[in-house]
């Protein structure tokens, strides 16, 4: 009969627990690819709104500048949430590969 030391045990628990923490900072990497994204195309938003000629039905007034950017806001928060043009997924297989150990030293990550 084999008795498991408590060294095997806290091992276990200790790998578990990186694994947790992994999967934690994972998703808190996403998230900020995700947010990354999302400033981005709201920067290229409000460049492309710049070339647009300004008029319409209700004129040009702060007011509707400042709604025109919170819809901005919200409309590329919304794009990169549900995928966007990619930038977040790219910086994420980037940002992770770094993080990675790995033993390929010296070759791009893929």
């Amino acid at each position: 009969m084999q008795i498991k030391g408590p060294s095997a045990a806290v091992a276990a628990a200790g790998t578990k627990a990186a694994a947790g923490r992994d999967a934690k900072e994972d998703a808190k990497l996403k998230a900020a690819c995700t947010e990354m994204e999302a400033v981005f195309l709201n920067l290229l938003m409000k460049e492309m709104r710049k070339s647009v000629p300004k008029g319409g039905l209700v004129g040009n007034s702060s007011q509707e500048d400042i709604m025109r950017s919170l819809l901005d806001s919200e409309m590329t928060k919304n794009m990169a949430q549900s995928g966007g043009v990619g930038l977040a997924e790219m910086l994420y297989r980037q940002l992770s590969a770094h993080d990675a150990p790995s033993d390929n030293k010296g070759q791009a990550p893929s």
